[in-house]
């Protein structure tokens, strides 16, 4: 499944500037969407798409490929994606590297997910800048670099991201990819505690009793 939801067009859509009142269709197709009336969230998509609105060409692609259409197929998901991302969109390039590191564009192909993560995350996407940060953490599609590998889980990080928070602070510990920084591995790790992950309380538990002892 895709991870980004369509009610995110939305919030974009209010991001972007404009009253929502001159989105029509879109507008009305998502808040039809958002009441399970697929109908006519379908036509207000397609009507917002085949104008070359990337939002509508976005979220079209998605009820293709959550099959929510009648004739739903990768395919057209992925044609209508290309479209949008022609515009820049961020969701769209994140979608098109999801769905070729799923196998949904045939055999699955690291380093051209890895080129569509980091297109979208260089666009601002937060999703993106976690998949590119662990395509150079891992050297899975791009050659290993931890910094900047750092960078993007930064990034990602910044957006919130427990898991990015966690990675980040240590880096920042272990002065990998980046100079190691005591304080900032202290922040990253209180941050991804407040978002409720366990291993970052017990780290600064831990790093709070080493202070203690000497």
């Amino acid at each position: 499944m895709m991870k980004n939801p369509l009610i995110t067009a939305l919030l974009l859509a209010c991001s972007l500037g404009g009253p929502l009142a001159h989105a029509n269709p879109l507008t009305e197709a998502l808040m039809a969407y958002d009441e399970g009336d697929l109908k006519t969230a379908a036509r207000g998509f397609t009507a917002s798409a085949t104008k070359g609105d990337a939002l509508g060409q976005f979220n079209l692609a998605m009820m293709h490929l959550r099959k929510e259409l009648p004739g739903a197929s990768d395919a057209q998901a992925w044609r209508w994606l290309e479209r949008a991302a022609r515009q820049d969109l961020a969701l769209a390039e994140n979608a098109l590297g999801e769905m070729i590191e799923q196998g949904r564009r045939g055999k699955p192909d690291p380093k051209a997910a890895c080129g569509w993560f980091e297109r979208a995350a260089e666009h601002g996407n937060a999703d993106g800048a976690l998949a590119t940060a662990t395509c150079y953490y891992l050297g899975r599609g791009r050659r290993q670099d931890m910094a900047r590998a750092h960078r993007w889980y930064l990034e990602a990080a910044k957006a919130g991201d427990v898991g990015a928070q966690y990675l980040v602070a240590s880096m920042f510990e272990t002065g990998l990819g980046v100079e190691a920084d005591e304080r900032l591995a202290r922040y990253w790790y209180d941050a991804a505690a407040r978002n409720g992950d366990d291993a970052a309380r017990l780290k600064l538990k831990a790093m709070q009793a080493a202070d203690a002892a000497t």
